[in-house]
């Protein structure tokens, strides 16, 4: 489907880049002074972009809204606001730099007026920006809608979402680039690196990083899966013989970690995003709070006393998080007596049938689990909203906390009372297995297939509205087409659950692997999977999401760091539980306790030593970044120089 230039009000032909949907009975007042804060200059406080609403839909008879708009701008208007994001380019010498309108064509890619410097992921990161950047000034509301209360330096955009008024904002799809993209992606099955370069051009670079790290985790559980078969084959009826492996456990968990950091800054230098500067951030568009002055802006906006917050978390939702911990603990149990049922019919009767029944109470305890993670986790939502958090940071670092919490304590504890209480080493493979094996399963039906579904339903619906128009009229009006398209589309939520997902695989491999060594093999066929249904998701199912410009995986990192601290202990304790570590110290328990804590200890003083020794960043990017640092400061010194000689020169 060919997208054609759209035709602004004052005649300027642009290429349509990002989608605003407005609610269906928005006032005409409302829609007119909008577009024009739009459209205007930005010396009189406008975004300077170009707007126009798109034109009658699929079938003009049914009801559907007339409020979409698409907007663009020119190529100089992008290029300055490439300058304003901080965006950072290759330059001549090879350097990632800040790009700057007055240095542009010493930019390696810059060729004539600069119309193919930018990715379209950048230019509409760009537009998003100044939307969002775009300020009520004298208007004390929405005009039509009194109900929207407006304020000078006030987030025009997010003021309207958070009333919604505005009801999407989105990036529109490039089909050519789109369909290149998705063969060399997913649509070809191949042995070989994923296109990153090609995903962060077109998604940008929070996205690659992601499927950077997935494809990074699949090859470093290479080693693990291949030492896992044979040691399966040899030693499965043996679980005692799992020192060896716990022991590499314990330094595999520590490494990649390592390795990782410095392959992530790799890529974010390669993509210029290591040094650039963190915007400032503005509140969320769902804060509220008393109308105040900002002591570091100096704006007026809606402030909301910390202590009022605090109050909330820990009387609110510190207390729910524990119940919620409590109900896990008490399936757990209910788990726990269905599991002593099915073995005492299974030593009854020992049959085939009975020795499936063995499976049932694990497999429904897998099925509650996913269940229960998925309300709690519209639980952990609802509540880090009421907390009332400012900044969209805060808010998603207490959501990951609320939800790791409770997903790893309700994934986990079940293998921790059978490894750790029980002491049942068939057992406890048998559960790892068949959670291992279900939540596979589930996640893959959740996330890719049942999405998929849908999408088609509705896309089925729409085409055939397209085919009954098209008899109708003879010509079509594709862009039309393809916007209502993409505004049904589902809009994809953020890298939390993939993230959330690989952190807890990681706990099945890196805690418990030792005993049940075909985890990290069926991990790596998990993960294979996961790129091509991710990869799937993303050209097929979901909106274009609006690129993030990341330098690391975030508060993630910190996430599977604290993970890989918890497999330490963990494979120390079943070190020390082992028979041939207990046959060494048969006389006295309290010892083998003492010489387990104290290893766990060195191993958790070496973790920590070896990741100060690798540095995070390779050795020649920080010589890089040190020598822009040190070329930008001599510039600055010289600029100031000039200044002091022009000012002498200057006759009093």
């Amino acid at each position: 489907m060919e997208r054609g230039p759209s035709v602004d009000s004052r005649g300027s032909r642009f290429t349509p880049l990002v989608v605003l949907e407005l609610a269906s009975d928005t006032r005409e007042e409302a829609i007119t002074w909008l577009l024009s804060r739009i459209r205007d200059q930005q010396q009189n406080g406008g975004a300077e972009l170009l707007v126009e609403q798109l034109g009658p839909g699929v079938e003009s008879q049914e009801k559907e809204n007339p409020n979409i708009f698409v907007v663009g701008a020119t190529w100089q208007r992008l290029l300055s606001g490439a300058e304003d994001v901080g965006l950072f380019k290759e330059f001549n010498d090879g350097s990632m730099r800040g790009f700057t309108c007055a240095n542009r064509h010493n930019f390696k890619d810059f060729k004539g007026d600069g119309d193919s410097f930018l990715s379209m992921a950048e230019c509409q990161y760009i537009i998003k920006h100044e939307l969002d950047t775009l300020r009520a000034k004298d208007e004390t509301h929405v005009p039509g809608h009194t109900e929207a209360k407006l304020y000078p330096g006030k987030s025009i955009i997010r003021r309207l979402q958070s009333k919604g008024i505005l009801i999407q904002v989105f990036p529109l799809h490039e089909k050519e680039e789109l369909k290149r993209l998705s063969f060399s992606w997913y649509k070809k099955v191949k042995l070989s690196f994923q296109p990153l370069d090609d995903i962060r051009h077109y998604y940008g670079e929070g996205q690659a990083l992601y499927f950077g790290f997935l494809e990074y985790f699949t090859f470093a559980l290479m080693p693990m899966a291949l030492i896992g078969v044979p040691y399966y084959l040899f030693d499965w009826e043996d679980y005692d013989k799992y020192v060896l492996f716990a022991a590499f456990n314990l330094v595999w968990c520590t490494v990649i970690l390592e390795v990782w950091k410095r392959c992530s800054a790799s890529l974010a230098y390669h993509w210029g995003t290591l040094s650039r500067k963190k915007a400032f951030e503005e509140p969320r568009p769902g804060f509220h709070g008393v109308l105040g002055f900002n002591p570091v802006t100096g704006r007026e906006e809606p402030l909301y006393p910390n202590t009022k917050r605090q109050l909330r978390v820990y009387l609110v939702s510190l207390p729910f998080v524990l119940l919620c911990l409590y109900l896990s603990l008490y399936v757990m149990m209910i788990y726990f007596v269905m599991e002593g049922w099915a073995m005492s019919v299974h030593d009854e009767d020992p049959t085939f049938w009975t020795g499936i029944l063995l499976y049932v109470p694990s497999i429904i305890y897998a099925v509650v689990i996913e269940i229960m993670n998925l309300i709690y986790r519209y639980a952990a939502e609802f509540l880090t909203e009421w907390e009332n958090h400012r900044l969209e940071s805060s808010h998603q670092n207490h959501l990951v906390l609320k939800v790791l919490v409770f997903n790893f304590f309700n994934c986990f504890a079940s293998l921790f009372y059978i490894a750790f209480v029980m002491q049942d080493m068939m057992l406890l493979r048998q559960s790892l297995a068949t959670l291992l094996i279900t939540s596979q399963i589930l996640n893959h039906f959740m996330e890719a297939f049942l999405p998929y579904w849908l999408q088609r339903r509705r896309n089925k619906k729409m085409m055939r509205k397209v085919q009954k128009r098209i008899t109708l009229e003879d010509k079509e009006f594709p862009l039309g087409v393809q916007v209502r398209l993409e505004a049904d589309m589902s809009t994809y939520l953020g890298t939390f659950d993939d993230y959330l997902e690989l952190f807890l695989l990681f706990g099945y491999v890196s805690l418990f692997s030792c005993v049940y060594p075909l985890a990290a093999v069926l991990v790596v066929l998990n993960n294979i999977t996961e790129v091509y249904s991710d990869a799937f998701k993303m050209c097929r199912v979901f909106k274009r999401p609006f690129c993030d410009p990341a330098a690391n995986i975030g508060v993630w990192q910190l996430a599977f760091e604290a993970m890989s601290v918890i497999a330490v202990v963990t494979n120390c304790s079943l070190i020390g539980m082992s028979p041939q570590v207990k046959a060494y110290f048969s006389e006295s328990e309290t010892q083998l306790i003492l010489w387990t804590v104290a290893i766990e200890h060195g191993l958790l003083a070496f973790k920590f030593i070896l990741s100060f020794l690798i540095p995070d960043v390779p050795k020649h990017i920080q010589i890089s970044l040190s020598r822009l640092e040190f070329e930008s400061l001599e510039a600055l010194k010289k600029k100031k120089m000039l200044e002091a000689s022009e000012l002498s020169k200057t006759p009093l």
